[in-house]
């Protein structure tokens, strides 16, 4: 809306060399620095995904995210630097969500080993839940040298910390060995999950697949980070490996890795 404020003009009187003061009004817009519409942002990162999901980060336009988003090609700059930025955006809103959500799937649990495998299970889930997204995050994310080499991942660290608070609780009360270094633990953890997500993503899996994955993948590492039985009871034998022994004593492969 236009309203009509005072305003002064000065002008140089060519007969005089003096400087004469008009008095007027003049129109001016309110408000003079707009508002950044919310709604219209998310539905530019909304429209993101999907882009970036079908063609790729590298293959993607700026004009085709406006398109899908239905708006202007100009509209996009008003809330982003560049396509990096959009991507770096939808990054840090996305992980925010998630890192909420998986809060509150851990908070649901006492037990340590039960919330280790309710964040595999969890984890494994987003990519079913959103596939677009998990495309993004998987396999997009990792496209920009932007992304890799200059952004200070922020969200992601605070990710892989659930990890390490869930060992250092099972190591507190007991559960857990004492002798794990949670910092290397919780990547270890997480890497086998990420390989996982990232062959759900590239080579679709049968929804029952993925409940099996997460018992799967905290099983191994829960196996290997539960603290042993009182020294009365009976030690396991030795771990299983993945070829066959001969006589001998001499393993024969099998062509597992």
């Amino acid at each position: 809306m236009l309203d009509s404020v005072p305003s002064f003009i000065y002008i140089l009187n060519d007969a005089s060399f003096r400087f004469e003061i008009i008095h007027t009004f003049l129109p001016v817009s309110r408000p003079l620095t707009p508002m950044r519409d919310t709604n219209k942002r998310k539905k530019i990162l909304e429209a993101a995904v999907r882009i970036f999901a079908r063609n790729g980060f590298y293959q993607s336009k700026v004009s085709e995210i406006a398109r899908e988003a239905e708006v202007a090609d100009g509209t996009i700059y008003l809330y982003f630097h560049n396509k990096d930025d959009i991507l770096i955006n939808l990054f840090e809103e996305e992980m925010t969500n998630i890192i909420r959500e998986m809060k509150t799937v851990i908070a649901r649990e006492n037990d340590p080993v039960r919330m280790m495998e309710q964040f595999a299970q969890a984890h494994l889930g987003l990519v079913q839940k959103n596939r677009a997204l998990a495309e993004v995050i998987q396999v997009e994310v990792r496209q920009s040298s932007k992304f890799m080499k200059e952004y200070d991942n922020q969200q992601f660290a605070q990710y892989l910390d659930l990890i390490s608070t869930i060992i250092r609780e099972g190591q507190d009360q007991g559960v857990f060995r004492s002798d794990i270094h949670p910092g290397i633990a919780k990547r270890a953890f997480f890497g086998a999950l990420d390989e996982i997500s990232r062959l759900l993503v590239l080579s679709p899996l049968k929804k029952r697949s993925i409940p099996l994955a997460a018992r799967q993948i905290s099983g191994y590492f829960l196996q290997g980070m539960v603290a042993p039985e009182p020294q009365t009871t009976k030690q396991p034998g030795p771990a299983p490996h993945s070829g066959r022994t001969r006589k001998g004593g001499k393993r024969e492969h099998t062509g597992l890795h």
